[in-house]
C-alpha cells in the first residue's frame, strides 16, 4: 500500500530539478567557498548565486541573506543576536510561537531581559490591542511567525512592524510556513529580521537563511572561521545552498499554480470536514495558508487517529512536528481558547502541489471510518 502524504508543513520531498543541480557538488565539484583555486571559486560562485535567489524570493538584496543549517538556527540567532546588541528591556513573541523561537526567547531572561507573549483571539491571530497594551512598556524586540504551522493562520504582521516602529522597537518574523505557499516580501512587511528554510519548499534538510534589514546590528551564535561576513562561521554546506536557492526560484515561479491546487483541494477536504462534524480550527480567519486544515473530534484522542489513519494509508500529523514526541495538547489551540480536551484530538492535513482530489476523497472515507471506529470503542470502555 502507497501511503499518501498529507503532511508538507512539516516537511516536502525533494524536488527532481533541485536534486539535479546538487548532484555534481556532491560528486565532483567539492571545492571549499573559502579556497582560492578554481574548486574552491566554483563552490563559492554556487553558493552566490544562491543568495541571489533567496534574496529575490522575498524581495530584497543578497547582501541581506545569511545562510545557517536550518530554520531553527536561523530562529535562534534572531532572538539572541538581536538582544545581544540590545540594554535588557521587553522582549514579546506571540503566544502561539514555535518553541525555536519560544526556548531562546525565555532564555534571554538569564540576562535581565523581561519576557511577555502577546495574546491571539479565538482564530489564532495576534491581538493588537493586546500588543499596543504591552509596548507601554519599553520593548527591544518582538518575534512572531508570519504563518503559524498548525492552523495556518497568517498573522497581520504589517501591522505589528508599523507598531513597532513607532516605539523604536525591532521585529523579526519565522517566515518558514509561508514561503512558497504565499507571496513574502520582506520590506512590505516592515520586519528587521526574517528567517526562512528550505525543506519545506522541496529544497533540501540541512539549510536555512536569516534575512537582516542591513540597519540590524546582530551578534553571531557560531564564532571561528568568520564565513557569511563573520556572522556564522562554519564550512558552509555547498550542496544545501543550491538546492535551497533553487527551490527558491522554483517556488516563486509556481506560486499561483500551487495556490490554485492546494485552496481547492483544502476547501474540498473541509466541506468534508463539516459532513463528518469536525471541528476545524481558524476558519473564519481572514487570511490562511491555502494548503492547511486543522481540525479534531469531540472525545477522539488525536494521536491515536493519527496512528489509525497512517496503517490506512494517509500521513497527517497532531500539530507541528517538532513538538510530536510530547503528549501535551497544542499550545496554538490553547492560546485559542479551546478546552484541552479538544486541543488533544487535533490532526494536521497540510497538502502539497502533487496531490489529488481523488486521494482526498479516500482520506474521508477512512477518516469517516477510523473516527466512527475510535467512538465506538471509546463508547465500550466508558
Amino acid at each position: 500500500m502507497n501511503t499518501v502524504f498529507f503532511d508538507h508543513n512539516s516537511t516536502t520531498a525533494l524536488l527532481p530539478e533541485v536534486l539535479e543541480l546538487m548532484l555534481p557538488l556532491m560528486k565532483q565539484q567539492h571545492g571549499n567557498p573559502t579556497s582560492r583555486h578554481v574548486f574552491g571559486r566554483n563552490a563559492r560562485d554556487a553558493v552566490e548565486l544562491a543568495r541571489t535567489q533567496v534574496a529575490e524570493a522575498v524581495g530584497v538584496q543578497a547582501s541581506q541573506v545569511v545562510f545557517t543549517a536550518s530554520g531553527t538556527e536561523a530562529n535562534n540567532f534572531a532572538v539572541r543576536g538581536i538582544t545581544a546588541n540590545l540594554d535588557p528591556a521587553q522582549l514579546l513573541i506571540s503566544s502561539i510561537e514555535h518553541p525555536c523561537v519560544t526556548r531562546p526567547a525565555m532564555h534571554m531572561r538569564t540576562s535581565g531581559w523581561l519576557v511577555n507573549t502577546i495574546n491571539v483571539d479565538a482564530q489564532g491571530q495576534l491581538d493588537l490591542a493586546h500588543l499596543q497594551a504591552l509596548l507601554k512598556v519599553q520593548t527591544g524586540l518582538i518575534s512572531t511567525m508570519l504563518a503559524n504551522n498548525e492552523t495556518g493562520v497568517l498573522q497581520p504582521l504589517s501591522e505589528v512592524s508599523a507598531m513597532a516602529r513607532q516605539h523604536k522597537t525591532f521585529v523579526h518574523t519565522d517566515a518558514v510556513q509561508a514561503l512558497g505557499k504565499v507571496a513574502v516580501d520582506f520590506n512590505a512587511l516592515g520586519v528587521h529580521a526574517m528567517t526562512l528554510s528550505s525543506h519545506k519548499i522541496g529544497g533540501p534538510l540541512g539549510a536555512g537563511a536569516l534575512i537582516l534589514d542591513k540597519r540590524v546590528d546582530i551578534q553571531p551564535l557560531l564564532l571561528g572561521g568568520g564565513q557569511e561576513k563573520g556572522l556564522r562561521s562554519g564550512t558552509e554546506n555547498v550542496a544545501a545552498i543550491v538546492g535551497f536557492g533553487a527551490a527558491c526560484a522554483l517556488a516563486i515561479n509556481s506560486l499561483n499554480a500551487y495556490q490554485q491546487l492546494t485552496s481547492v483541494l483544502r476547501d474540498q477536504l473541509e466541506v468534508g470536514l463539516r459532513q463528518l462534524n469536525a471541528n476545524i480550527f481558524g476558519v473564519n480567519s481572514a487570511k490562511r495558508l491555502p494548503n492547511t486544515s486543522f481540525f479534531a473530534f469531540p472525545n477522539v484522542e488525536g494521536e491515536t487517529l493519527v496512528t489509525a489513519l497512517d496503517k490506512a494509508g494517509f500521513a497527517v500529523a497532531s500539530g507541528s512536528a517538532c513538538s510530536s514526541d510530547s503528549n501535551e495538547p497544542s499550545h496554538v489551540l490553547l492560546a485559542m481558547g479551546i478546552e484541552e480536551d479538544l486541543a488533544r484530538g487535533s490532526v494536521r492535513v497540510s497538502l502539497g502541489q502533487h496531490n489529488t482530489a481523488a486521494q482526498v476523497e479516500a482520506f474521508l472515507v477512512a477518516l469517516k471510518q477510523e473516527v466512527q471506529r475510535l467512538k465506538a470503542m471509546t463508547a465500550i470502555a466508558a
